[in-house]
């Protein structure tokens, strides 16, 4: 199946990148290939294609190089550079100690003469760098490297929509950037600083670090001003007798496509990570009454950037209030258990995780007779649908409307005929279920949440 986000450019259009990961202790073969395919779709999310990946297996992360001298050399094959650092700038550290294999990864080929093929633009590790480490890697290669928090942050801030979710990513942008400008400054400044190390270099640097806190600090102030209007938003939407659905799951589950089926709206839908980053309300179609919201959440990841975790909370609040869980799963991505429990933990985070659920493993059209048996098998409370089947769609609707009407009571209402106007008022706001006139007026036997039929019985 094709994964293609720039369908307008072909692969070879697009700049290489190179993959770098680490195999940590207790990180399994399968484990770390999975690791490897998601960052692999992010960037091609990113506008990028993979040309390779380099692995190895070691104890840790602290390493001042990420990698060992080995593996260093095969990573500059892809990139061109000089594939080591200088001695002067890693003291004491040449990871001969560390294990280096090839784990049975992809290899980098010798570049031939007359290769068409470009060298990697841009290499992009599966882990969160220090600046030191990035600034070794970049000395390595010769080129941009980026690490997972970068690429996530980049991503976010290409398809942030709204006024909310632009200055999320931009606090967080700021939060990342600020050590990583001082590391990579740090050197000049030491040359420019003078006798006593308080020189305009530093001085200069010191500007730049408090112009970003006070750019930092002022868009969390516009922030809460733009929050309360979504809260005011919110607050008038549970205080209208709706009801209150929210779609959430891992990134790529399928959310906007099947929002896209329940509302009948018009959404981008993109076969590619966070493809929508901005919580979406619509009505469920066909209406119900009393009606239905549906909400379209920003996706889970594994290994978020911890500010971006924090700015983008408040786009989950819609799943904190709403009064059922819709939870998407990819069920063709092997990885689909491990990202169900990365959403649980998240949704437990923030105490959303006690909402009536129903769990959807959505693109059950990509697997075969055997495999949705399992998969039946293994999840009975689940429902498998995909949500570019209209019938399936369908299927859902009529569960989440009798989720809804099973907790709604009956009443049988009677409006005289000098009245009528209050029959309207009942169809607004209840599902009629008998119409019937007599001499004393109109009986109407409806359906409603009790709260709803508590407002009626004053009006009516």
């Amino acid at each position: 199946m094709s994964r293609e986000s720039h369908p307008s450019s072909t692969a070879a259009d697009r700049p290489a990148a190179v993959l770098v990961g680490v195999q940590l202790q207790g990180v399994s073969d399968d484990e770390l290939a999975s690791s490897l395919d998601e960052l692999e779709r992010l960037t091609e999310t990113l506008g990028l294609r993979v040309v390779g990946r380099v692995t190895q297996k070691r104890r840790g992360l602290g390493s001042a190089n990420l990698l060992g001298e080995g593996k260093l050399r095969e990573l500059a094959k892809y990139t061109g550079g000089p594939g080591f650092v200088p001695s002067f700038m890693v003291p004491g550290s040449h990871g001969a100690a560390e294990t280096e294999e090839s784990d049975g990864f992809e290899e980098p080929e010798e570049e031939e003469e007359g290769d068409a093929t470009p060298r990697a633009v841009t290499v992009i590790v599966d882990h969160d760098l220090s600046p030191t480490q990035l600034r070794n890697l970049e000395k390595v290669t010769s080129i941009e490297v980026l690490d997972r928090s970068m690429v996530i942050l980049s991503i976010f801030q290409r398809h942030a929509r709204t006024r909310e979710a632009k200055l999320q990513v931009e606090i967080a942008r700021l939060i990342y950037m600020v050590p990583r400008l001082r590391e990579a400054n740090a050197g000049a400044d030491r040359q420019r600083g003078g006798i006593g190390g308080k020189g305009a270099g530093e001085s200069a640097l010191e500007l730049g670090r408090r112009a970003a806190r006070d750019r930092i600090a002022a868009l969390r102030r516009t922030l809460v001003g733009v929050r309360k209007e979504a809260e005011t938003q919110r607050s008038r939407r549970s205080g209208s007798e709706t009801q209150a659905v929210a779609l959430i799951g891992y990134t790529n589950a399928g959310k906007s496509r099947l929002m896209r089926g329940l509302t009948n709206e018009t959404l981008y839908v993109a076969d590619q990570l966070f493809a929508t980053l901005d919580t979406t309300v619509r009505v469920l179609v066909p209406e119900t009454r009393p009606r239905i919201l549906i909400s379209d959440t920003v996706g889970f990841i594994k290994n978020l950037p911890h500010d971006l975790v924090a700015s983008f909370r408040s786009t989950l609040a819609e799943a904190e209030e709403a009064n059922l869980h819709l939870h998407v799963l990819d069920a063709s991505d092997p990885a689909m258990r491990e990202q169900y429990e990365v959403t649980r933990k998240v949704l437990a985070e923030i105490g959303a995780d006690k909402h009536p659920r129903l769990l959807i493993l959505n693109k059950c059209d990509l697997l075969n007779g055997e495999q949705q048996s399992a998969l039946a098998s293994e999840f009975p409370e689940a429902l498998l649908m995909a949500a570019s089947v209209p019938e399936d769609v369908l299927r859902l609707h009529g569960w989440i409307r009798d989720f809804f009407e099973s907790s709604m009571e009956e009443e049988t209402f009677v409006i005289p005929y000098d009245q009528q106007a209050k029959v309207g008022l009942l169809y607004e706001h209840c599902r009629v279920l008998e119409e019937l006139y007599e001499e004393d007026g109109a009986h109407l036997r409806v359906l409603a949440p009790s709260e709803v039929l508590k407002g009626l019985r004053r009006e009516v």
